[in-house]
C-alpha cells in the first residue's frame, strides 16, 4: 500500500449509529482508521452529503451491503492519502469526490478506485462533496435504464431535493424539457430558475391535470418518482405513448393497485433501481459516464451544486433533522 509521507494516525472522529431511531441517535465516536482492500483508496474527508438512504439506515431501515462500514454516508469529497494494490487511477495527493459503501460520516474512508471522479474544476470539496450519490443514481436511473433522449420531456417529482435539483439540471443540459413538482411556491420557483419550464405545487395543484394541459395531452416521455404510493397511478396517466416511469424511492409507501390497461395501452415500461447494492464493475460504469457527459457541464457552469446548508460533522443530528423536516431546497453537507 502507498502512503502519504506523513504518518496516519490510527483512529479517528465519525458518526456512529447508536440504535434504529431518530436523529437524536447519532453520536460523535472514535473508531480505528479503515484499511483500504484491493482495488481501493483512502480518502482524507473535507466534506460529506446527507442523503434520504442516510435517513433510512438510520431508521433502520436501510441495512449497509455485506462488507460495507455499519456508519452513514455515502459520498465525499477529498484527499487520496492511500493506495491499496491494484489501484492504477489514482495517486496520492489526488484530489477526489467518491460514491462510497458506506462511512462517509467520518475523518478518513475507503472507496474502490472506479467510484472516484476528480474534482470538476472551479468546484471546492464542499461543493463537490454534494454531487456523487445524486449524480450516479440520476444518470443511472434517467440514462441507463429510461433512455432519456434529447428533445424528450421529463417530470421530476420533488423537483427540490437533492435528487431533484441534479435531474432538472442535468436534463436540461442534456436537451430535454423537463417539468417538475414540489411542495411549496418558494420550491417551485427554485425549479424553474434551475430549468424547470413548470413546476406544479402539489399542495395546491393537480400534476396530472397541469401537465395534460401544457402537454396538449400528449403527456410526458420519462417521469422520475420518489413519492410512490397514490402516484404511481396518476404518473401512468400523464405518461406520454412508449413513456417510461422510473422509481427511485417510496416517501408515500410501496404498495399500489394500479391500472395495467394504462401500461398496455399506452406501452408503458415501468422500472427502478437502488444504488447502493449494485456492484463496484456497475458503478464505476456510472462514473465514467459521468466523467465523459456530465463533468464537462458542471465546469462550464451548466450544471451547479446547490447547497441549502452545511453543519460540522458533530451536529449531524441536526442535519438529519433538517434532511427529515424537507424544509429544504437542494442538498445538506457535513464538513470535517
Amino acid at each position: 500500500m502507498r502512503t502519504a509521507s506523513h504518518t496516519l494516525p490510527k483512529t479517528m472522529s465519525c458518526v456512529e449509529i447508536s440504535a434504529p431511531g431518530g436523529p437524536e441517535v447519532l453520536r460523535l465516536a472514535q473508531r480505528d482508521l479503515p484499511q483500504p482492500g484491493v482495488g481501493e483508496v483512502l480518502i482524507k474527508v473535507a466534506a460529506a452529503g446527507v442523503n434520504r438512504p442516510d435517513v433510512a439506515q438510520r431508521q433502520g431501515l436501510y441495512p449497509p451491503p455485506p462488507g460495507a462500514s455499519d456508519l452513514p454516508g455515502l459520498e465525499v469529497a477529498g484527499e487520496v492519502l492511500a493506495v491499496a494494490e491494484g489501484v492504477s487511477q489514482w495517486r496520492v495527493g489526488d484530489s477526489v469526490c467518491a460514491l462510497t459503501n458506506g462511512g462517509g460520516y467520518a475523518a478518513y474512508v475507503t472507496a474502490p478506485q472506479g467510484q472516484c471522479l476528480p474534482i470538476p474544476e472551479g468546484l471546492d470539496y464542499l461543493a463537490a462533496a454534494s454531487l456523487p450519490e445524486t449524480f450516479f443514481t440520476v444518470w443511472s436511473n434517467l440514462y441507463d435504464r429510461a433512455g432519456l433522449q434529447a428533445g424528450e420531456s421529463l417530470l421530476v417529482h420533488g423537483g427540490s431535493s437533492g435528487i431533484g435539483v441534479t435531474a432538472i439540471q442535468m436534463a436540461k443540459a442534456l436537451g430535454s424539457r423537463v417539468y417538475a413538482t414540489a411542495g411549496s411556491e418558494e420550491k417551485c420557483r427554485a425549479c424553474e430558475a434551475l430549468g424547470a419550464e413548470r413546476a406544479v405545487n402539489y399542495r395546491s395543484e393537480d400534476f396530472v391535470a397541469v401537465l395534460q394541459e401544457l402537454t396538449e395531452n400528449r403527456g410526458v416521455d420519462v417521469i422520475l418518482d420518489m413519492v410512490g404510493g397514490d402516484y404511481l397511478n396518476r404518473n401512468l396517466s400523464v405518461a406520454a405513448m412508449d413513456g417510461r416511469v422510473v422509481n427511485i424511492a417510496f416517501l408515500q409507501g410501496h404498495k399500489a393497485e394500479i391500472n395495467l390497461a394504462m401500461v398496455l395501452l399506452k406501452r408503458l415500461s415501468l422500472t427502478g433501481s437502488m444504488l447502493r447494492p449494485q456492484s463496484a464493475a456497475a458503478k464505476a460504469a456510472i462514473a465514467t459516464q459521468l466523467l465523459e457527459h456530465v463533468w464537462p457541464l458542471i465546469a462550464a457552469g451548466r450544471i451547479k451544486p446547490v447547497i441549502h446548508q452545511h453543519f460540522p460533522l458533530a451536529e449531524a443530528t441536526a442535519a438529519h433533522s433538517l434532511m427529515e423536516s424537507s424544509a429544504h431546497i437542494g442538498k445538506i453537507v457535513l464538513t470535517v
